[in-house]
């Protein structure tokens, strides 16, 4: 079974724990903010049997994050189109752009345990996706990806109390199904084809890393500190805000266009070729920078602007368009 040794004795409580995350949800504030201005990119794989706590990791993570830059991604079966695809093919869909985190709730690991153990592929698929996995996963990591793989471990008395937890409670039924249930007798099975995930697909350039969740709320810390500790340095010197003053400041901040970056003109040109008119606006967001531009187009019915937001590098991390049916005001 999963009968990996506890961090600690007893269990954590809940005053405790709730001290400890926030410390570390700050932490992944400032992980976040050096992501975007890097512009690297963060995966995320959280794997486990059912009841692990999978979910709830990810929020914890997720949950003071700017959900814009931080993506879960919980993908449901194939449809038939995807079950004739390459197997990854639609998990790449999901891969962070610059300044991305991307937390797989399960991911193209289902390959290697749900789906052989339930029946859902066969064994010469498991064997080619076994095959497969590992340069996947490197050509990701030859592309600047930042990748990390966890298996939550529980043992079966464990997954079995939760269980029944989730089945007297209402709030908590929606989280079995019927392939849960079937699942509670296949123990040894998943055991089974987890060690050989674990064999075939453990590398240097994407290591598996264990996580003991027979104590959720202890597991959650040490997951994220173990997230922490093996980020590139992400430490940022901290921009000053000062709020002094803030509103005539944001009714001075147009720009003249000589002072737009050359990036930002061309993605608003090639965003908007037929504007007639069109005036900037810049706000500096901590270690980013904000440009709006106000523009005017032939049908004029519809007031558009488009907001980029740059790196310290210049990158453009994000761009958002909004159209309001208000007209321009006639010069």
């Amino acid at each position: 079974g999963d009968k990996k040794k506890s961090v600690g004795n007893g269990r954590i409580g809940k005053g405790e724990y709730l001290e400890k995350l926030s410390s570390l949800q700050l932490e992944l504030n400032r992980m976040a903010r050096w992501l975007q201005a890097t512009a690297k990119r963060l995966v995320v794989v959280i794997e486990g049997r059912d009841t692990a706590g999978k979910g709830g990791v990810i929020a914890a993570i997720s949950d003071t994050l700017n959900p814009r830059q931080c993506h879960v991604v919980a993908l449901a079966k194939p449809s038939d189109r995807e079950r004739t695809q390459w197997y990854f093919q639609r998990y790449t869909a999901y891969l962070p752009a610059a300044g991305e985190i991307v937390l797989f709730d399960r991911s193209w690991y289902n390959r290697a345990g749900v789906e052989p153990v339930m029946g859902f592929c066969t064994a010469q698929q498991t064997a080619a996706f076994l095959e497969q996995a590992p340069p996947f996963e490197k050509l990701l990591v030859q592309d600047g990806i930042l990748l990390f793989k966890y298996w939550l471990t529980v043992d079966q008395a464990v997954q079995e109390q939760r269980f029944a937890e989730r089945l007297e409670d209402p709030m908590k039924r929606w989280k079995l199904s019927p392939i849960d249930l079937k699942a509670r007798e296949k123990y040894a099975d998943y055991t089974k084809a987890r060690e050989a995930m674990l064999e075939a697909t453990h590398s240097k350039h994407a290591p598996w890393t264990l996580v003991d969740f027979n104590d959720q709320r202890r597991g959650r810390l040490t997951l994220i500190r173990h997230l922490l500790d093996h980020v590139p340095d992400s430490h940022l010197p901290e921009t000053p805000l000062d709020l002094r003053g803030f509103a005539a400041a944001e009714e001075d901040a147009a720009i003249p266009e000589a002072e737009v970056p050359k990036q930002v003109l061309q993605a608003v040109a090639k965003k908007f070729p037929t504007a007639t008119s069109r005036s900037f606006e810049k706000e500096i967001r901590g270690s980013t920078v904000q440009y709006e531009a106000e523009l005017k187009v032939p049908d004029g019915a519809k007031a558009r602007s488009l907001t980029l937001e740059l790196s310290a590098e210049g990158n453009i991390l994000s761009e958002e368009e909004v159209i309001s049916f208000e007209s321009f005001p006639v010069p």
